[in-house]
C-alpha cells in the first residue's frame, strides 16, 4: 500500500511566514512567525528548519503546497515564486491553495474571508465568485455570524492537506480580488537587444 505523500505547504499571504510539513493526517512539524516585511528573506532559511526538526530532506518531499491568496500581494508573489522555483528544482508538483479552501475545510457551512485594507474582506460565498466586501457588508456578516477567517497557527497545515489531494495540473498562480494599489511604473521600457549584441 502506498505511503502518504509527503508535501511541504507554506503561505505568506499576511503579516506571517508560515509553514508545515504533513504526510496523510499527521503534522511532522509547523511553524508560524509573525512579520510584516521580511518574508522573502525568511521564508527559505524557515523551510530548511522544518525539514531539519522533522528529520526529512529536499530529496524526501513529494509535493510542495503553496497559500495562492487572496491577501498582501508581495506576499502572495514571495510564496507562489519560491513554490514555483522549488518544484522545478526537485522535479515535483506545486499545488497553489487558496486562503478560502483553506479556510472552508474547518468551516465548510460559513463564509471563508480574508482581511482586507479599509475594513473590508475578500469574501468566497457558496456559488458566487470571491469578491471585496464593503464594511458595511462585513460588519452584517458577523453579526450574523456567517464569516470563518483563517488561523494562521494552521493555515499551512490546511494547505498541506489540500495540496495532498489536489490535481497538480498546472503551476500555482497568485488570487488576486483586486488591482494592487500602486501605480505601474511611467518611466520608458528598457530596450532589450537581440542575443550577441552590446
Amino acid at each position: 500500500m502506498p505511503s502518504d505523500p509527503l508535501v511541504l505547504a507554506f503561505d505568506t499571504s499576511a503579516a506571517h511566514c508560515a509553514a508545515a510539513l504533513v504526510s496523510g493526517d499527521q503534522v511532522l512539524c509547523a511553524k508560524l512567525e509573525e512579520m510584516s516585511r521580511g518574508q522573502a528573506e525568511r521564508l527559505m532559511p524557515l523551510l530548511q528548519e522544518v525539514l531539519t526538526e522533522a528529520g526529512k530532506d529536499w530529496p524526501d518531499l513529494d509535493r510542495i503546497g503553496v497559500g495562492i491568496g487572496p491577501g498582501n500581494f508581495t506576499g502572495i508573489r514571495i510564496s507562489v515564486s519560491a513554490a514555483r522555483g522549488l518544484a522545478m528544482g526537485l522535479d515535483i508538483p506545486a499545488v497553489g491553495v487558496s486562503t478560502f479552501e483553506a479556510i472552508a475545510l474547518d468551516a465548510p457551512n460559513r463564509v471563508p474571508s480574508v482581511a482586507a485594507p479599509r475594513g473590508q474582506a475578500y469574501v468566497a460565498p457558496t456559488a458566487k465568485a470571491p469578491y471585496l466586501a464593503t464594511p458595511e457588508e462585513v460588519l452584517s456578516l458577523m453579526e450574523d455570524g456567517a464569516l470563518a477567517t483563517a488561523q494562521p497557527e494552521i493555515l499551512a497545515i490546511q494547505i498541506a492537506k489540500i495540496a495532498a489531494g489536489k490535481p497538480a495540473d498546472a503551476l500555482p498562480a497568485p488570487l488576486y480580488i483586486r488591482p494592487a494599489d500602486a501605480a505601474p511604473s511611467r518611466d520608458q521600457a528598457p530596450v532589450i537587444l537581440p542575443a550577441g549584441q552590446s
